[in-house]
């Protein structure tokens, strides 16, 4: 998983733009509310997704949460990379929990 060596310029994102439908699912469902947070947070691993990024250029990124939560988001960047639109979020599996223990 050595894939995870995006770099993206945090300094031009200057908010989050959540689907109704993409945020429901990732709250109801895995009861996920900060993903957010992980962009603030380090350390932050981002990597691309070329496997889903058929309409849209999609990023994955593993990250945690203020309060120490491991999460795997994937996401894209909107209006000129000033957007993070957040697609799902879910806890890190074990082998990307592995991963992100590596990096920090």
């Amino acid at each position: 998983m050595s894939e995870y060596t995006i770099v993206i310029d945090l300094k031009l994102v200057i908010g989050f733009d959540w689907d109704q439908g993409n945020e429901r699912k990732s709250v109801d469902k895995r009861h996920v509310s900060q993903a957010e947070q992980v962009f603030m947070n380090q350390p932050l691993l981002l990597a691309e997704d070329r496997e889903h990024s058929v309409s849209e250029h999609r990023l994955r990124a593993l990250g945690r949460t203020d309060e120490g939560r491991h999460l795997y988001v994937v996401f894209t960047l909107r209006r000129d990379r000033s957007l993070i639109r957040v697609i799902s979020a879910r806890d890190m599996n074990r082998k990307e929990r592995r991963h992100y223990a590596q990096a920090a």
